[in-house]
């Protein structure tokens, strides 16, 4: 094994000549030839080794690099006599979607159609070998950035057949991150126009296909078979939960640890807590290899793989989501776990209004990881520590517009200032308000959106000084917090959070009284003493609201009545 650490390489060859850090994958392109699926769809988190994956078998399968057997020379596919055989015996067509992206459908679909214009121009040779007819060189030169739909939709179709015509062997077709456009779609708005052209382009290169030896789809989640699979009853999917080449991409911990070993590094249980995590199929403790790569090169504990993507669609689902996706996100947030259904079929047009579409998606993605199954329901955690940093940042982020109120506000709860309290509050709870009512089906109830926006804010921004506590009763306008300090000096915190009643108190004075009333006869100061906090050191406010009117009190500023 090499110890010289090369990050970012993507090309098999490049990796492979310039002698760098590599573990070899390599058997398995015999465990996918053996398995003889026509179309194989593998679904993996990012930057899982997906695409030098694809790379590995364009070296190996296609004629382009015949001859060069040397790449595989002493790696675990070269051990098999037949398998040399193989090597640069088809020939191949090799595309990757993972930087087609954009805010329209039209600047999409002119860099799908460069990147098919691309391949036609790569196998120009074909027309000058008088093997085509006149109909087909016709066709061969309408392939443009600007093409016909009609056109777009058979290319991959017709180039396997002009391959097949010259080479008198049927194609391998690689297509890496597959779902990279249909993501950037659902999140710009143009998803039913680019779904159309998809599932023509799918179904005439997979599924109609005579000249298709073998296919290979890659991408980070399994897009509904209706959306662009439509007919193509020859797929085989491998999912995060398939047991199919569990193995294959990721670093399992025996290949991690032994190279520590051999580049002398010994944080292992460190190394673990922050990249491990990951279960494929029955195979557990499977490392992020992104992490593993930069970890060894930079010799440094960082997020460098959640990092690494803005996670867009992630955030928007999240924040725009119902109060039940917001609940769950904050007891994930606190290193707890949340059971629900998964269906790893991911349906796009659902995501809105499906909360188990929202963790089906994380589960996909990588931020997630299946403690237990308990028969149609998963119980989910976040995956290791790098992930729970990333999803704090991600909330920390949602607050940057009103960040100073908000740092101000903490600041003042905990020196325990009332009239500072209440001044930033109310300039807190507009900007919350509006930020977490942006959904395609905003509840209205304002209250309810800031608890959920307010505690979420709490939990990221004084972790370090407190473990947050609640009893959630979402629906009848109460959220309990209780902030348990971390270090037994400072005070403990008990907030009680209710929404103004006309009809049973004359103003916010009488709701904020109400509200205290309720702490004590929960008698949550009872909760604090248990955890070691003595009397003296447990403040209780109670927070009433109207609208976006927010009114703070405590047993100091008004009476108890209790």
């Amino acid at each position: 094994m090499a110890k010289t650490v090369g990050i970012g390489y993507q090309d098999f060859g490049d990796l492979l000549k310039e002698n760098v850090f590599y573990i070899d994958k390599t058997y398995f392109i015999k465990d996918w030839w053996e398995n003889r699926d026509m179309v194989t769809l593998i679904t993996r988190p990012r930057r899982f080794g997906k695409t030098l994956t694809m790379s590995m078998l364009e070296y190996f399968f296609s004629n382009r690099y015949a001859g060069q057997e040397k790449i595989f020379e002493g790696l675990s596919i070269w051990k098999y006599e037949e398998y040399r055989k193989l090597q640069g015996m088809y020939p191949v067509i090799n595309l990757s979607f993972a930087n087609v992206k954009g805010s329209n459908y039209q600047d999409v679909r002119e860099k799908i159609c460069q990147i098919i214009t691309n391949l036609y121009s790569e196998n120009a040779f074909i027309k000058k070998e008088n093997i085509l007819g006149e109909k087909d060189r016709e066709y061969f030169d309408r392939i443009a950035f600007d093409m016909k739909n009609s056109d777009a939709e058979l290319s991959i179709y017709q180039l396997s057949k002009f391959l097949y015509q010259y080479y008198g062997k049927k194609v391998i077709i690689l297509l890496d991150e597959y779902d990279t456009p249909m993501q950037e779609a659902y999140i710009e708005g143009y998803w039913e126009e680019l779904v159309g052209m998809f599932r023509g382009l799918f179904n005439s290169a997979f599924k109609t296909n005579p000249y298709l030896e073998r296919a290979v789809l890659t991408g980070i989640t399994r897009i509904s078979k209706e959306s662009i699979f439509s007919d193509l009853n020859n797929l085989e999917v491998v999912t995060t939960t398939s047991d199919k080449y569990a193995d294959v991409f990721g670093f399992t911990e025996e290949e991690v640890f032994a190279a520590m070993e051999e580049m002398g590094f010994s944080e292992k249980e460190e190394v673990k807590r922050w990249y491990d995590g990951f279960n494929f199929g029955k195979k557990k403790d499977i490392y992020n290899p992104w992490s593993i790569i930069h970890f060894f090169g930079k010799r440094k504990f960082a997020a460098y793989w959640a990092n690494s993507s803005s996670n867009g669609l992630i955030s928007k689902l999240i924040r725009e989501g119902s109060v039940d996706i917001k609940e769950d996100f904050e007891m994930l947030l606190q290193g707890k776990s949340i059971k629900c259904e998964i269906d790893e079929e991911i349906i796009f047009s659902q995501l809105d209004d499906d909360d188990e579409a929202v963790w089906s998606l994380l589960l996909a993605s990588g931020y997630l990881k299946v403690l237990a199954i308990h028969g149609q329901e998963y119980e989910l955690a976040l995956t290791n520590h790098e992930v729970s940093l990333m999803f704090s940042k991600m909330a920390k982020g949602w607050f940057k517009k009103g960040h100073s109120d908000y740092n101000a506000f903490l600041k003042a709860l905990l020196l325990g200032d009332l009239k500072a309290m209440n001044a930033y509050m109310n300039r807190v709870a507009l900007n919350t308000f509006s930020y977490f009512d942006t959904g395609k089906s905003p509840s209205g109830a304002e209250p309810e959106r800031f608890y959920h926006g307010f505690v979420l804010g709490l939990l990221v921004e004084i972790s370090d000084r407190y473990l947050l506590h609640s009893n959630r009763e979402s629906g009848f306008g109460r959220y309990d917090v209780l902030l348990e300090p971390l270090n037994k000096e400072d005070d403990g915190i008990i907030i009680e959070f209710k929404v103004h009643d006309p009809e049973d108190e004359k103003n916010l004075q009488e709701t904020v009284q109400s509200a205290l009333k309720q702490i004590e006869e929960k008698k949550y100061g009872q909760e604090l003493k248990k955890r070691g906090i003595p009397e003296e050191h447990i403040r209780r406010y109670g927070f009433a609201f109207a609208g976006k009117k927010v009114l703070i009190g405590n047993c100091g500023s008004v009476p108890c009545n209790v």
